[in-house]
């Protein structure tokens, strides 16, 4: 009589959505190379396809709405809306669209990808930390939360807009830092 090995089915894959009402896209920005400006983008999504035992094929589609920029100052928000900077009627969606996850440690990841602001691509890598294990919620679905942060410089996706201060400098800085505070369920 022949011994058959078990074969053992691939895991699925898992498919998380972010919980917009317990998380955020925020960003900061130098102001006249004086002081840290912090806004967030109040409405987006992302779909996260991911397999725990293969995370290399993660896969990552978020969209942002540009409109919904939020700095709590309705003339800035009104003027980053505008061409001189997200140009949000011709271009309503900001993306991004994953391609690779690098493990570096058990809590700690890359995630490279392609960001599209303004209908400009540019490869960007993300840090993410301390994703936590899974929980379950009082409603049956299940839960993790994480970080992640890059660094960008806005003159790659045509926001270019400035002016020079009379002491020298610019009044929008260059470098724009990204933080996303995660929370992303599965349905059970």
């Amino acid at each position: 009589m022949e011994t058959r090995t078990p074969v053992q089915a691939p895991a699925k894959e898992m498919i998380w959505t972010v919980d917009s009402s317990h998380s955020e896209i925020g960003f900061t920005a130098k102001h006249m190379l004086i002081t840290t400006v912090r806004g967030r983008f109040t409405r987006y999504d992302a779909t996260i396809d991911f397999n725990p035992k293969s995370p290399e094929t993660t896969k990552v589609e978020a969209h942002i709405e540009a409109a919904s920029i939020d700095t709590r100052e309705p003339k800035r928000d009104e003027h980053l809306r505008s061409a001189d900077f997200f140009d949000a009627e011709q271009y309503p969606q900001i993306t991004f669209r994953s391609k690779n996850l690098q493990r570096l440690a058990d809590d700690r990841w890359k995630l490279t990808g392609d960001l599209t602001i303004r209908g400009i691509s540019k490869e960007i890598t993300l840090d993410m930390e301390g994703f936590t294990e899974e929980i379950k919620d009082p409603w049956g679905n299940f839960r993790v939360g994480g970080t992640a942060t890059a660094s960008l410089n806005r003159f790659d996706y045509g926001l270019k807009w400035n002016a020079a201060i009379e002491t020298g400098g610019l009044i929008v800085g260059e470098k724009i830092q990204i933080k996303l505070d995660l929370s992303l369920v599965r349905k059970a």
